[in-house]
């Protein structure tokens, strides 16, 4: 909410105009373990929900969108196993395959 009578300064200043064409992610919950750093995002431009997967070690990474009747916090706690039982489908990148070796 904006109220008139105050004036916003500096990064806090709630402009609009600014966001417009831009997507909003919110992180909803993380975890690391042994390099490996797991997200699960809201992406709040459509709605949908990731889970994305970071190996500082190896920099490698991947998103995984969630598919219609997926448990949000199972693909979050198992992203290697969902990774695994999509990389035959075409809807997923092809470094997913190379990934799943990679231990959360």
């Amino acid at each position: 909410m904006v109220y008139p009578h105050v004036q916003y300064l500096g990064p806090a200043c709630p402009d609009r105009s600014k966001w417009k064409g831009r997507t909003t992610t919110r992180e909803l919950d993380s975890r690391t373990s042994d390099g490996i750093h797991v997200r699960l995002l809201w992406h709040q431009s459509d709605g949908h929900v990731s889970v994305e997967v970071n190996d500082t070690k190896t920099g490698k990474a991947f998103e995984l969108p969630l598919h219609d009747g997926e448990r949000a916090l199972d693909v979050f706690h198992h992203p290697y196993a969902y990774a695994a039982s999509r990389r035959d489908g075409a809807s997923e990148p092809s470094h997913i395959a190379s990934d799943i070796s990679l231990a959360a």
